[in-house]
C-alpha cells in the first residue's frame, strides 16, 4: 500500500505543477484549486508512504525524480515545450538512478 500512496503523491504533484503552468498562461484563479489540492494531496501521499515504512531517502528520491521526468514529458505533450535528446538522456539517467536507489535498499 505504501507504493500506492507514493504513486498517488507523484501523480498529484505532477498535476499540481501542470496546473501552475496553466495558471501562468492566463488562467490564474481557475487553476488555483488544482494547484492547492494537488500539492496537499502530494504531501499527504508522501506522508502516508513514509508512515507505512518506506525509507525517506527512497520515497523522496523516487517522488522527486519521477515528478521531474513525468513533468518534462507531460509539458512536451501538453504545452509543446522542448524535450531534447540531452533532456531525454537525463530522464533515462533519472530512471537508472531511481533503480539504483531501490536496489541499494534491497541489498
Amino acid at each position: 500500500m505504501n507504493w500506492v500512496f507514493l504513486i498517488a503523491a507523484i501523480l498529484a504533484e505532477v498535476t499540481a505543477t501542470l496546473c501552475l503552468r496553466m495558471a501562468s498562461q492566463g488562467g490564474g484563479r481557475k487553476w488555483l484549486t488544482g494547484i492547492v489540492a494537488g500539492y496537499l494531496a502530494a504531501f499527504a501521499g508522501l506522508t502516508l508512504a513514509l508512515d507505512g515504512g518506506l525509507a525517506l531517502g527512497v520515497a523522496y528520491g523516487i517522488w522527486v525524480a519521477s515528478g521531474v521526468a513525468l513533468t518534462a514529458i507531460a509539458s512536451r505533450i501538453l504545452f509543446r515545450e522542448p524535450l531534447t535528446k540531452l533532456m531525454s538522456a537525463g530522464i533515462g539517467l533519472i530512471v537508472i538512478g531511481v533503480l539504483c536507489i531501490e536496489l541499494g535498499v534491497a541489498s
